[in-house]
């Protein structure tokens, strides 16, 4: 089943509290996922990549957090290994972050780069990482699809469900620029002062695949 829906989230108050929407995977599957539609083509020599997850998997169990595939590479991934590291991949091998395991309390996590430099680092709830240096020089290419629940093994195809997400995911947010902390924090704070100009989780378009439900959540 594939169902288009477009979220327009203009920050609604609910008794005071800020209402946005989360997508929940409940099992483990090599069906459902949901395609993210861009603002704009993701050719990029920087990128910010925010979004909250939380999820209740255990033991080495890798889980997919964010995959951009084209027809012949994985351009830009996001992982929990199976020793819950956190990693970046972009065409080639990864970077590897050791940090607090994601579990079901809601994390929110943003991951950074930059070409010039190569420099990587990851945020946990506003909280920066050690910088790696990663792939410099290097571009992501466009002309791809944006996956969330599952890893493409080809062009959007091929999912296997022991690396599917389960559990619960939101606020995907991703710029082509690298955010200053002090906006990452705002991030982690619930505030939106700069959209997103390749996903504004409060416009984005998403096309849903099986079983996930999109549900109401209240900060």
């Amino acid at each position: 089943m594939r169902v288009s829906v477009v979220l327009l989230l203009i920050s609604a108050l609910v008794g005071g509290s800020v209402a946005y929407r989360s997508l929940v995977f409940p099992q483990e599957t090599s069906t459902s996922y949901v395609e993210m539609i861009p603002q704009k083509p993701l050719s990029l020599k920087a990128f910010t990549l925010c979004f909250r997850v939380a999820t209740e998997l255990k033991g080495e169990r890798e889980v997919i957090l964010f995959a951009y595939r084209t027809p012949d590479f994985d351009e830009l991934n996001v992982w929990r290994e199976l020793d819950g590291r956190l990693s970046l991949y972009m065409s080639g091998d990864g970077v590897f972050f050791d940090l607090p395991h994601i579990n079901a309390l809601e994390t929110h996590i943003c991951v950074t780069w930059d070409s010039l430099s190569g420099a990587a680092t990851v945020y946990i709830d506003g909280k920066k990482s050690l910088t790696k240096i990663y792939r410099k020089n290097h571009k992501v290419r466009p002309g791809g699809k944006v996956i969330i629940g599952q890893d493409p093994d080809n062009f959007v195809g091929n999912f296997d469900p022991k690396q599917s997400l389960v559990g619960e995911i939101s606020d995907i947010n991703m710029w082509d620029v690298v955010l200053w902390p002090i906006g990452i924090q705002e991030l982690f704070d619930g505030k939106r002062v700069v959209r997103g100009n390749i996903f504004d989780w409060d416009t984005a378009e998403l096309q849903m695949h099986g079983d996930v439900h999109v549900m109401d959540t209240v900060l």
